[in-house]
């Protein structure tokens, strides 16, 4: 219960509409750490007498059954400290953040391989000058090779080997990769 201040009758502690966001906000981050599967939720720094009520919300599916367990994860969520909370939420963040940069490569060497595959040694001369590292006789080789097999009607092999290729090279540690993002 909360006492005013003798001397000036102010309230202490926080409003009763300060609490109920802090109860929802945590119900929000219990929420999203029972969507996550159990192999981001190893790598997230959760107390680990957390992870017992995480699992059993994991579990129910019944929905009201469910909603339940939700409310008594965050009601255990809401006796950690403080900075407890927040280190989940930075881990869940950056996570958050390597997916996005993932994906992003991927569309890149997914938009680069196509390139290559349409516009010859144009496109390779250019992929050449932005990455320098990238082997230019495998590359050409594995372009040639896609190009064969989509002829043929063969299995994708070659095509799937010009991905990682082309992958690996944008990835190498030092080169920015928002440089020449005017796709």
């Amino acid at each position: 219960m909360r006492g005013r201040d003798p001397e000036t009758g102010e309230f202490l502690g926080p409003s009763r509409t300060q609490q109920r966001g802090e109860a929802l906000e945590i119900r929000s981050l219990a929420e999203k750490l029972v969507a996550l599967p159990a192999a981001q939720l190893a790598r997230l720094p959760i107390p680990e007498e957390l992870m017992p009520h995480i699992v059993e919300t994991q579990r129910i599916t019944s929905h009201i059954a469910h909603k339940r367990q939700l409310q008594f994860l965050a009601k255990q969520m809401r006796r950690e400290e403080d900075d407890v909370l927040e280190a989940i939420r930075d881990a869940m963040d950056e996570g958050g953040e390597a997916a996005r940069r993932e994906t992003a490569l991927l569309h890149r060497a997914e938009q680069w391989r196509d390139r290559l595959l349409s516009g010859g040694d144009e496109a390779l001369a250019e992929l050449l000058g932005e990455f320098p590292t990238a082997d230019r006789q495998k590359l050409r080789q594995l372009v040639r090779n896609a190009t064969d097999e989509r002829a043929r009607n063969k299995p994708p092999r070659a095509f799937r080997e010009l991905f990682r290729e082309i992958k690996d090279a944008l990835s190498v540690p030092g080169h920015d990769d928002e440089a020449g993002e005017e796709d």
